[in-house]
């Protein structure tokens, strides 16, 4: 029997469950959530359920920061678009707000003390924010940069996201209450849960080089195989 009749049958099975395992891990797939220009890298990004919106994010456990790329097309041309985090609620009451839109040609930031649905004031938020910026892409939407502290070992957010129909007088004009512009709202998991099962070691920042054990468990397993694979071929 010629060796390469052996191969075929015998070896292809062990040799595609080689690539398998040597292939790299994501724990998302963020293929689909290309921001423009790719000038910036997240550990993190996700669909967000309502607005046609996406939340690339990365969280630093060091120094407690969060750093965000929020994408969204605003409700019409010349809109705005704002993610928020709450400190204190669930909902848009409390929100301390970045909101984007085009001035005068250019797009800027701007933060938003939201302390009533009726009250919405520009100014100083209660955490530290920098690195503010934002971008229209040519598919309509906007993308919000930004990065902010967040409280020591917090694990998550109560964040909201919002769109709206354009600026009066260099204010934002309200935003529609349909079912999607309510639904703006959810928690933002920074550090991965354990399972009951598993032990309790210092938590792990959500995504950030999550599964590199896994991989490198992976690589030393698909480099054995390779090896027995070279050793029944050719010895």
């Amino acid at each position: 029997m010629k060796m390469g009749s052996l191969f075929t049958p015998l070896l292809l099975p062990l040799f595609c469950l080689c690539l398998t395992l040597i292939s790299p891990t994501h724990s998302t797939d963020c293929s689909s959530l290309k921001l423009p220009g790719g000038k910036k890298q997240y550990s993190n990004c996700t669909h967000l359920p309502t607005l046609n919106a996406t939340l690339h994010f990365t969280y630093n456990a060091t120094n407690s920061s969060l750093s965000i790329a929020f994408s969204a097309p605003p409700a019409k041309s010349g809109g705005w678009i704002a993610w928020a985090v709450n400190p204190t609620a669930t909902g848009m009451a409390g929100s301390q707000a970045l909101l984007a839109f085009k001035n005068n040609g250019s797009m800027v930031v701007k933060t938003y003390n939201i302390s009533s649905y009726s009250s919405i004031v520009e100014g100083k938020l209660s955490f530290d924010v920098w690195d503010l910026e934002a971008e229209a892409g040519s598919d309509g939407k906007m993308v919000l940069y930004g990065s902010l502290k967040v409280e020591e070992s917090a694990e998550k957010l109560n964040q909201v996201w919002q769109v709206g129909p354009g600026i009066a007088d260099g204010h934002p004009m309200k935003h529609e209450f349909d079912k999607a512009n309510l639904g703006s709202v959810g928690e933002l998991q920074l550090v991965e849960k354990l399972t009951p099962s598993s032990p309790s070691p210092s938590p792990q920042v959500a995504n950030a080089n999550s599964g590199y054990g896994l991989r490198v468990t992976q690589l030393n397993v698909g480099f054995w195989i390779l090896g027995l694979i070279y050793f029944i071929v050719f010895m």
